[in-house]
C-alpha cells in the first residue's frame, strides 16, 4: 500500500498519451499517477467486445504499456466489476482522485453513471472528459433545440465554429508511486484466438499509438488530396485505414483535423471530403446517445414491421464470401483474412444482405462486430441502418447497390477481385465481376467452372431487387 495520496487514470478507449484530457488532468493534480486497464466484458453487455477487436486490443495494450515505461510508469491491468475492483484500487492505494474519459454506449453510460455516483459518494474527486470526439452528442441541436437526423445541416452546425480545437500536449513524464498494486498479467486476458486467425491483420495494420500516427502522416503527405476520388476504390490505398486506430483512441479525432487543417491554407477538397467522414463518426455518436435503441432497433418504427427474412444458408454463404457475386465475395474474404473491409465494399456487401437477401440488418450488424477490427457500436449501427433505409439520414429505399456495376466502375481492372478470389484469377477483366455471362470457352481458358471452382449465384440479382423494392414499397405506403 503506498504512503501518499495518488490519483487514479481510468484507460478504456482512449489507449494513447498524447491528447488524453484524463491523463493530463491528472498529472495537474500533482499525486502520483496509476494508469489502470480494467477488462470487464460483462459490463458491456450484448456488445462485448468480439473477436478481432479483442485481438487488436491486446496489442494496443501491450504498446501503450511500452509508452507508459518510458516515461517512468507503467500500465496495472485488472480483471472483474468495474466498480468493485476500483472501490478495491482506491481502498489500497489511498487514492483521492479518479478520472476517467467518456464513452458513449448505452450500457456504458449507465455503468460509468453508477460507478461515479458510488465513487462520489466516498469522498472522491472523480470527473471525466471528452477524448473521443470533436464535440459531444449533446452540444449539437437543430433550431427546435432536438437532435439532428440529419447528416448535412448536423454537420454544418457542428463545424460552424473556428478551427482548430485545442488538444493536450504528451506528458513528459508521469509521477509514480512508490509501490504499486499487482497487475494482472495480459496473456491472462486471453484476447488472442488459439488458431491465430489474426495473423493477417498485422500485415496491414500495426496497433499502437506510434503507428497511429504514422499514418497520419503518410495519409496526410500522399494520399488525402486524392481522398474524394480515391476512396472509392478499393483496389488502390486511398483511404486513411485511421478507423482502428480511432476506435482503440490511440489518435484523437482533434489531432487528426488539426492535422489535416493544418496542411494548407486552403483546404483541398479531398481533405474537405475526409474530414466530412470523421463527420459521420460524429454524427454517428450523436444518434447513439440520443436514440440509444438503434443499436438493434430500427429509428423508423415503421421497420419494426419489415418482412425480413431468416435463411442460415444464405447467412453463412455471406459470411464466407460464397455468394456467388465476385464484389460480395471479395469483400468477405477481406474482412476475415484482414479484419478489415474498403468502406466502399462495406456499402456494397450490406446492400446485398438487406435488399438482395431480405436478411435483417442486425444480422449484418452481428457479423461486422465479431469481425472488424474498427468494430464500432455506433459507426456499425448508423451504417447498417443507413443500408437498411431504417435508419437517420437512410438510403432511399429504391436504391440497391448492383454489385456488378459497381465492380465495373470502382474495381475496374478486377485487381481487388482477383486479390480476394484467386480461384477468378484467370478470367478476363470484361467477366470478372460477372462470370456466369461469360462464354463457356472463355471460362474453360481460365479454368473456371461455375458450380465447382466458385459457387453459382445464391440469388437472381434482378429477381431479387425487384422483390426488395416491392417490400419497400409496403413500407413505404404505412410511413
Amino acid at each position: 500500500m503506498t504512503d501518499t495520496n495518488t490519483t487514479l487514470v481510468w484507460f478504456r478507449q482512449d489507449l494513447r498519451l498524447t491528447d488524453n484530457p484524463a491523463l493530463s488532468e491528472a498529472i495537474k493534480v500533482g499525486n502520483p499517477i496509476l494508469p489502470v486497464y480494467i477488462w470487464d466484458p460483462e459490463s458491456e453487455g450484448a456488445w462485448a467486445a468480439g473477436g478481432a477487436t479483442r485481438s487488436w486490443l491486446y496489442h494496443s495494450l501491450k504498446s501503450l504499456d511500452t509508452d507508459l515505461q518510458k516515461l517512468g510508469s507503467h500500465l496495472v491491468i485488472l480483471t472483474g466489476d468495474s466498480l468493485e475492483t476500483l472501490q478495491k484500487l482506491v481502498q489500497e492505494n489511498n487514492t483521492t482522485h479518479v478520472f476517467w474519459n467518456r464513452r458513449y454506449e448505452p450500457d456504458i453510460i449507465e455503468r460509468d453513471k453508477q460507478i461515479k455516483e458510488s465513487l462520489t459518494h466516498e469522498g472522491l474527486t472523480v470527473k471525466s472528459f471528452n477524448a473521443s470526439l470533436l464535440k459531444e452528442p449533446w452540444e449539437i441541436q437543430n433550431k427546435s433545440g432536438l437532435p439532428f437526423k440529419v447528416f448535412t445541416p448536423f454537420w454544418k452546425t457542428h463545424d460552424a465554429e473556428p478551427n482548430p480545437y485545442p488538444v493536450y500536449a504528451k506528458p513528459k513524464s508521469i509521477p509514480s508511486p512508490s509501490s504499486w498494486p499487482k497487475s494482472t498479467d495480459l496473456d491472462d486476458l486471453k484476447l488472442l484466438p488459439k488458431l491465430g486467425w489474426d495473423n493477417g491483420f498485422y500485415e496491414r495494420f500495426t496497433p499502437g499509438e506510434a503507428a497511429a500516427h504514422k499514418e497520419l502522416k503518410g495519409f496526410a503527405s500522399g494520399i488525402v488530396d486524392a481522398y474524394s476520388d480515391g476512396r472509392n476504390r478499393p483496389d488502390l490505398r486511398g483511404t486513411s485505414r485511421l478507423s482502428p486506430h480511432l476506435h482503440f483512441g490511440e489518435i484523437s479525432p482533434r489531432t487528426i483535423y488539426n492535422h489535416i487543417h493544418a496542411l494548407n491554407e486552403t483546404i483541398s477538397k479531398g481533405s474537405r471530403v475526409f474530414l466530412s467522414e470523421i463527420g459521420w463518426r460524429e454524427f454517428a455518436y450523436h444518434l447513439i446517445y440520443h436514440f440509444p435503441f438503434t443499436t438493434d432497433q430500427p429509428l423508423r418504427e415503421e421497420f419494426s414491421q419489415f418482412p425480413w427474412e431468416e435463411d442460415d444458408r444464405r447467412l453463412v454463404a455471406w459470411q464466407k464470401g460464397m455468394t456467388g457475386v465476385p464484389m460480395v465475395d471479395a469483400g468477405m474474404r477481406e474482412l476475415y483474412a484482414t479484419g478489415w473491409m474498403h468502406n466502399r465494399v462495406r456499402m456494397i456487401v450490406a446492400s446485398f444482405l438487406v435488399k438482395n437477401l431480405m436478411l435483417p440488418w442486425q444480422r449484418g450488424a452481428e457479423w461486422f462486430w465479431d469481425t472488424l477490427v474498427d468494430a464500432d457500436l455506433a459507426s456499425n449501427s448508423l451504417g447498417w441502418q443507413w443500408t437498411a433505409g431504417c435508419g437517420a439520414d437512410a438510403a432511399p429505399y429504391f436504391r440497391v447497390f448492383n454489385p456488378v456495376l459497381q465492380g465495373k466502375k470502382f474495381d475496374p481492372d478486377g485487381e481487388y477481385v482477383r486479390r480476394w478470389i484467386p480461384e477468378l484469377s484467370k478470367v478476363p477483366t470484361k467477366f470478372i465481376h460477372d462470370p456466369w455471362n461469360a462464354p463457356p470457352e472463355i471460362l474453360a481458358y481460365a479454368g473456371v467452372i461455375i458450380g465447382e471452382h466458385y459457387p453459382k449465384k445464391i440469388v437472381s440479382l434482378s429477381e431479387s431487387r425487384a422483390r426488395a423494392l416491392q417490400a419497400y414499397d409496403t413500407i413505404k405506403k404505412t410511413a
